[in-house]
């Protein structure tokens, strides 16, 4: 099979590059292999309210057939967002990004709405059961981890 990444990568830069939703921003992506955007939570939730986050997207040779992968990077003024399935260190344990969730039709964009949306709707100020202990001892790389999605409702 053809390598499809790059000719779908430098569409969608081309197609974000001009237009992004409101509350997501392009910050850099100087290669096909690793771009960074920032989101913001538009609506009045409390825990989000004037908060930016920095999102790392790396993309694999299966692009857009394997989905990216994305975590939240910890900078001086981008914290990590508290969430029930956002670790201290910047994984996400959403099954949007996981192998069985992902879909080719995805692109940065939706999953940048994702997030934006997944954080809109989270009322919980809190981190995932077992932060501490899966930080410490993780090495794996995000897509590696098998997550189980104990709670889609969040």
């Amino acid at each position: 099979m053809a390598n499809l990444g790059p000719k779908r990568l430098t569409k969608e830069l081309a197609k974000i590059s001009n237009s992004l939703p409101p509350g997501i921003t392009l910050v850099s992506a100087d290669n096909l292999e690793e771009w960074f955007l920032d989101i913001q939570v538009l609506d009045q939730n409390p825990i989000y309210a004037g908060q930016t986050y920095r999102l790392k997207f790396k993309f694999g040779n299966q692009y857009p057939i394997e989905p990216p992968e994305v975590t939240f990077v910890k900078l001086d003024n981008r914290p990590i967002p508290m969430h029930p399935h956002i670790y201290s260190n910047g994984i996400i344990c959403l099954d949007l990004l996981g192998t069985q969730g992902w879909s080719p039709v995805q692109n940065v964009e939706s999953v940048c709405m994702s997030l934006q949306s997944m954080l809109t709707g989270n009322t919980k100020n809190e981190r995932p059961p077992g932060d501490e202990e899966f930080v410490r001892g993780n090495r794996l790389r995000p897509r590696d981890i098998d997550f189980y999605y104990h709670d889609n409702t969040v």
